[in-house]
Order: C-alpha cells, then sequence, then structure tokens
C-alpha cells in the first residue's frame, strides 16, 4: 500500500491536531520517494523538535502534528520503534507526542509512542535502511511486517482521533 504522491497543499490540509496557521508555517519535504513510502514522516530542519506524520487512513488524509523529546545520551542500550519494530540505539529511537485531535487536544490532551527517530519505519522494514545494532530474527515476510506496521500506525491515529 504505497503512498500517491501528494502536493504541498494537501499535506497541510491534513493536519487535524494543529491550527491551520501552525500547518501553514511547517517546512514539507520536497524529495519523497512516494513509491516506497506507507507514510509521510519527517522532522522539521527548522525546528528539530517537531515532527510530522501524514497518513492515508479510512479513506482520509490524515497529518498529525509531533513534538519529539530531547534524544537520550546513552548509545549502549537499546529500544525498539514502536512501529516498525526496528531496534535502535536509545538514541536513535525517540519518543514522539501529539496532541489528540478536537476538544481533547485543545485542553491538552496528548498521546506519544516510541519511533525511529528518523521516521523511516518503512525504509527499514524494507531494507532500505540498516541500524545501528544487530536485528532480532523474525520469520514474517517483509509484506507481513510493512502490514503489521501499517496496523500500528493506523492504531496510533484511531487514539488520535478518538474525540474528534
Amino acid at each position: 500500500m504505497d503512498m500517491q504522491p501528494l502536493d504541498v497543499d494537501e499535506i497541510r490540509a491534513s493536519f487535524v491536531n494543529c491550527s491551520r496557521g501552525e500547518a501553514k508555517s511547517l517546512t514539507v519535504p520536497t524529495d519523497v520517494p512516494w513509491a516506497t513510502r506507507d507514510f509521510l514522516g519527517w522532522r522539521d530542519p527548522k525546528a528539530p523538535g517537531r515532527a510530522y506524520l501524514v497518513v492515508a487512513h479510512r479513506d482520509e488524509l490524515i497529518g498529525l502534528s509531533l513534538r519529539a523529546a530531547p534524544p537520550a545520551k546513552s548509545r549502549l542500550r537499546s529500544n525498539m520503534c514502536g512501529f516498525c519494530g526496528t531496534t535502535h540505539t536509545l538514541a536513535d529511537i525517540t519518543l514522539f507526542s501529539g496532541r489528540r485531535a478536537g476538544k481533547a487536544g485543545r485542553e491538552g490532551n496528548t498521546l506519544g509512542t516510541y519511533l525511529c527517530a528518523d521516521l523511516a519505519c518503512d525504509a527499514y522494514v524494507r531494507g532500505e535502511r540498516r541500524p545501528a545494532v544487530p536485528q532480532p530474527h523474525e520469520s514474517l515476510t517483509v509484506e507481513q511486517r510493512l502490514e503489521r506496521m501499517r496496523g500500528k500506525v493506523g492504531l496510533f491515529v484511531e487514539r488520535v482521533l478518538e474525540t474528534r
């Protein structure tokens, strides 16, 4: 389920947990390999503590504005991404949190999860990128791992949208 190419206006209009002004000011990537992306995730180069996730969800394009926690200092321990299951050093895993959509978000309610710091989960699953630590063996095929990742991304989006 590869993403269809999106233009900047479609991406900006998709955001459900930030203001239109915030969506208008975010930096949108221009060099996206759409054919191998299951979702669009990126860190804002102008504001390293900000990140964005855009995903096709139930026939709707959903964009989420996220905050990235400061990186961990240790490279001696590891953690696993909540979307793709890739194991990384602690410095390469980040806690991303986002306001919930609607009234709950306006009241300050957030939802967070630990993810690949570069948000390139589908690239790790497809073997296009290699993490710095050895990975546990999985008997699942790449397509099965992609399906599992899509399900976890969808669940995260559902949880953000619960109060919308």
